[in-house]
């Protein structure tokens, strides 16, 4: 479904200062190109779209958003920040700062960025609701590690705040005490973040794409598949499956529709709305699932604000569900200005 913006807006498009993208891919590595691929998809897409855009590169100032907006009065941010002075976490401070100053913007409000970002909080809400989530415990900083009794192996260990696969490895998947106290001590330091070691289920990778504020549209479930993965190795999204070509292309890796029979597949647009709501979220995100063989689907990560790069599972999912590039854009904007901060 293709279509064209009813009118020409103001769009700033807020991101990483080390990420505004170049004007064309030309000269550029594949490697080089990833690391600001879904801001060069962004930015060129609304620059094509007719929109009057302006890149706003952000470090460690809110002074560059202020004087952004005072010279643009752009009708729309299009947040794309994931960090603030090299935080994680304060990203979602960025986007109180918007609404502050009441400006309207893209993606997830602020309490569900805080809910979702805490990987550990995140759970105990869901299970509280009785969403199956993997069974866990949180490592802080610091501390000896002592793992509770009714945590069985095999776990799976990541930090429990930084998202983008930062510190996973085939080596985060756990079998020993000993192993799980290496693994702890390796994402304190690569992360500086406390650690969770969480149940590893085995089983299907899907991924739900969702779109909306009080009222919310789920996209086509996506799979994730890995197809060259040696005997016995974990399933799991690493680092380098996520972000390394070369390495991708090694382990056979590939996506696309997740078939499921129309049970399962009710099932699961019905659960993840319930967890989109129960998590305040907004705007749009992604949630990924672990699907058992016995047909039991695990949460385990909601991801507001996810990666919407052009042929990302976020974006080919919309894709699949009948909604293009460019007009995905437009949504997530007009989504983005219809939202209204004292409903949240």
């Amino acid at each position: 479904m293709k279509s064209t913006p009813t009118r020409k807006l103001r769009v700033a498009v807020l991101c990483q200062e080390n990420l505004i993208p170049p004007d064309s891919l030309e000269g550029y590595t594949e490697a080089e190109i990833i690391e600001w691929k879904t801001e060069y998809d962004v930015v060129s897409a609304l620059k094509a779209s007719g929109h009057d855009v302006q890149t706003v590169g952000v470090l460690d100032d809110l002074g560059v958003i202020r004087r952004a907006l005072f010279d643009q009065k752009p009708h729309v941010a299009f947040n794309l920040i994931e960090e603030f002075d090299g935080y994680p976490l304060f990203d979602q401070h960025v986007v109180s700062y918007l609404e502050l100053r009441r400006q309207k913007y893209t993606g997830c409000n602020p309490r569900g960025l805080t809910l979702s970002h805490d990987k550990a909080l995140s759970k105990k809400i869901l299970a509280y609701h009785r969403i199956p989530v993997p069974q866990f415990a949180v490592f802080p900083l610091g501390r000896r590690v002592r793992r509770p009794a009714k945590l069985a192996f095999p776990l799976l260990v990541k930090s429990a705040t930084v998202e983008g696969s930062v510190g996973i490895s085939q080596a985060s998947v756990v079998r020993s005490d000993e192993k799980l106290a290496e693994r702890v001590e390796f994402i304190h330091r690569k992360t500086d973040s406390d650690a969770i070691a969480e149940q590893y289920i085995e089983g299907r990778e899907i991924y739900v794409g969702l779109a909306g504020n009080r009222r919310v549209q789920t996209f086509a479930p996506w799979e994730h598949r890995l197809e060259n993965l040696p005997e016995g190795a974990p399933n799991i999204a690493t680092y380098r499956v996520k972000w390394d070509p070369v390495y991708q292309r090694d382990v056979g890796f590939s996506d696309g529709p997740a078939e499921l029979a129309p049970e399962l597949a009710r099932k699961l647009e019905h659960l993840s709305k319930r967890i989109y709501r129960i998590l305040m979220l907004s705007g749009y995100a992604r949630l990924d699932y672990r699907l058992t063989p016995e047909g039991r689907f695990y949460l385990l990560e909601a991801n507001p604000n996810p990666n919407i790069a052009r042929d990302d599972y976020f974006s080919d999912s919309a894709k699949k569900s009948g909604l293009d590039y460019e007009p995905l854009l437009q949504k997530l904007m007009t989504l983005g200005m219809s939202y209204d901060p004292t409903l949240f």
